[in-house]
């Protein structure tokens, strides 16, 4: 890669503080709620799970939220990480469109999600917390964390929803390095796993049972929390690093994106990314378009309904409007595993709700072409969530060449596919298949949304 192509920063260009959209919100965002009372939940009642640091993140008016000295000094292991101009895929595409990538995959879990896997560590450490329970989908979360949790001496308990678990053995092999205990979910440790398999033996699990698993066990243990590494206000809060470092970056290319791209399944890097783009069109009148791009598997966005639901099969969590496809939705066990979640972030749903960022879905194949094109041009081999956005921003590209209208494209490619090879085998044999979950099974789940 030439050298016109890469675009750095060194260490103390790091942002030095985590920037908060809320307080520049039009429209007021929707309060969550207790999920047995139904009034307006307080910091209080979050308490059990939560250090009180991070429930104040959540419910922070500050525009700005510094970075504590500690965290900032494991990101310069891996920040800033680099941006890209994918020249080679340009070429391959013939197309006047500039393609710029945000590459965090050169962390050392492998993806975008140390970002809050440290901060959520070193405030539950200062906290006085011995040890953090989670869930994970394909793995990437429960890496971070398990990291995360070694690097400030604290014990990790990580539920892999279990198709992953059987799919990606390495993820997990890596979770066990780092010293984390690694559980399939459901699993007959807790009484929400017990319930599911009581019902469905061979479940192949989800993200809100796992979720529920978790809380209960942070829930019962005095010195455990609760870590979620999507979805809720402060962990976006704290992967805005990614589009702070990502537009000093794209001062340096010389140039603005029309378009920033990034794959949805909680809303975690899509928020990285889009989130100082966002502030400025909201503050600024900026025309960017910020797009979320998820499974068609897993149509969250795109056929999901914006109401308020639990983000977990137990119904422990708060009521959060969002949009949704019901909190007892069991998706389909598609190779991007960290995309199969029911909800979606609050703060990015009510972005889209009021037509500040826009979303798509994609079908499975299409985005295994586009990840190997990326990977036999640019040479990185994408994960399977990453690669949605890479099939956005191909399919962007495309359209510029049909209208023969130069485009700044600007998307984050949020980990490698190291560990999902055998999800690129199965690719590569034939082996894979599309699938749309069905409206109508959509519609069922509907009806179970709680009354608010």
């Amino acid at each position: 890669m030439s050298e016109q192509s890469k675009f750095l920063l060194n260490e103390k260009q790091i942002p030095s503080a985590w920037v908060n959209i809320i307080p520049h919100l039009k429209e007021p965002l929707e309060l969550p709620v207790h999920p047995q009372t139904h009034k307006p939940l307080q910091a209080a009642d979050l308490a059990p799970i939560f250090p009180m640091s991070l429930i104040e993140q959540e419910f922070s008016p500050q525009p700005e939220i510094n970075i504590p000295g500690e965290v900032l000094d494991i990101y310069k292991l891996w920040r800033p990480t680099p941006l890209c101009r994918a020249r080679r895929l340009e070429k391959a595409l013939d197309t006047p469109a500039h393609i710029y990538y945000k590459y965090e995959g050169t962390s050392p879990a492998g993806s975008h999600k140390p970002n809050t896997a440290v901060a959520q560590a070193y405030y539950n450490k200062k906290a006085g917390i011995k040890r953090l329970s989670t869930e994970t989908g394909a793995g990437q979360w429960g890496s971070a964390l398990a990291l995360s949790c070694r690097m400030f001496g604290m014990e990790c308990t990580v539920y892999m929803v279990k198709v992953s678990y059987e799919q990606k053995p390495y993820r997990r092999m890596m979770m066990h390095a780092w010293g984390a205990e690694v559980f399939a979910s459901p699993s007959n440790l807790t009484e929400s796993g017990r319930r599911v398999l009581a019902e469905h033996p061979d479940s192949p699990g989800s993200l809100g049972i796992a979720i529920s698993e978790a809380v209960e066990d942070a829930a019962i243990h005095g010195d455990t929390n609760y870590s979620l590494g999507s979805v809720l206000n402060h962990v976006c809060l704290h992967q805005t690093v990614i589009g702070l470092e990502a537009k000093q970056q794209m001062a340096l290319a010389g140039e603005e994106p029309d378009v920033v791209i990034g794959c949805f399944g909680g809303g975690s890097n899509y928020a990285g990314i889009a989130i100082p783009y966002l502030m400025d069109k909201i503050e600024k009148g900026s025309k960017v378009r910020c797009m979320a791009v998820e499974p068609a598997a897993c149509p969250t966005l795109t056929k999901g309904v914006f109401a308020y639901d639990f983000g977990d099969i137990a119904k422990l969590t708060p009521m959060l409007k969002m949009f949704t496809l019901g909190h007892d939705f069991v998706p389909p066990g598609i190779h991007a595993g960290g995309l199969r979640y029911h909800g979606a972030s609050p703060l990015m749903s009510h972005l889209l709700k009021h037509g500040w960022a826009e979303a798509r879905s994609v079908m499975q194949l299409p985005v295994f072409e586009a990840a190997l094109q990326f990977a036999r041009t640019e040479g990185i081999l994408p994960a399977p969530e990453s690669s949605h956005a890479i099939r956005a921003a191909i399919d962007e590209a495309l359209a510029a060449k049909e209208e023969g209208k130069p485009r700044v494209i600007l998307f984050n490619l949020s980990g490698h596919g190291h560990f999902d090879l055998a999800s690129y085998e199965a690719y590569m044999s034939g082996k894979l298949s599309d699938y749309e979950y069905p409206s109508e099974e959509i519609a069922r789940s509907m009806e179970t949304l709680p009354k608010v």
